[in-house]
């Protein structure tokens, strides 16, 4: 018998819990740094050495967390179900508890690519990016993130995903970014659709929704264990 697919649509709330310092919320990074400066292709142009060290920090804080109860619960679904997740997160949690499909929105921090090719990527040893690091091209190495401004080129993938849910999830997100935000228009009518966060939810239009109103790290243990007991 085929396995039901379960799509999961996960934001910061779900890598907050590891330690891992969210962006939007009070106290997160963009307080401590203005947009402009540091992830958009201008800030890149203006100042490379700024950007780097950003992103070299970002990533070495990442070595030195781990995966929580949220990303190891998402991983166990694999049991009973074909699981995918879209993931508006750049560190490598998901994987790293043991999730084999996870499809990466916004870029990955432990990868580097060519700034003139950006069909060159590579695996990043170690946590620095150094300027003066090239491509085969010689052009230098950037991070592998999608900056503000830039198009979104996993979109039509995640979006075709999605539209195949049969039980579709949201967790540790407020659905204010876009187009992440809009991919649940792909969800199919009829669809169970979760989400879980302890947070105000921008999402009034959408109809059957079962909210969760729980941390990533309380709130999808639970649902996972009752969507385990639901498969036997």
């Amino acid at each position: 018998m085929l396995k039901k697919k379960i799509v999961v649509l996960t934001g910061a709330g779900v890598s907050a819990e590891s330690g891992i310092s969210t962006f939007r919320d009070s106290g997160g990074l963009w307080d401590k740094y203005d947009i402009m400066d540091v992830a958009t292709p201008e800030a890149w142009a203006r100042n490379m050495d700024m950007v780097i060290d950003f992103y070299n920090q970002r990533r070495k804080q990442l070595h030195e967390v781990e995966p929580n109860a949220a990303h190891y619960a998402l991983a166990r679904l694999e049991e009973k179900y074909d699981v995918h997740i879209i993931t508006q997160n750049v560190d490598d949690l998901h994987e790293r508890a043991g999730s084999t499909n996870v499809l990466h929105l916004h870029g990955e921090l432990k990868k580097i690519r060519s700034s003139v090719d950006e069909n060159l990527v590579y695996e990043l040893e170690g946590w620095e990016l150094k300027k003066g690091d090239t491509c085969e091209k010689g052009s230098q190495l950037r991070p592998h993130i999608v900056w503000f401004g830039e198009p979104v080129p996993m979109i039509p993938k995640a979006a075709e995903i999605t539209s195949t849910a049969d039980i579709y999830l949201i967790i540790g997100t407020s659905l204010n970014v876009y187009p992440a935000a809009g991919l649940v228009d792909y969800v199919r009518s009829g669809t169970p659709i979760y989400l879980i966060d302890p947070g105000e939810i921008h999402a009034s239009n959408i109809s059957d929704i079962n909210f969760i109103k729980e941390k990533a790290g309380t709130g999808t243990p639970k649902l996972v264990d009752e969507l385990l007991k639901q498969a036997n």
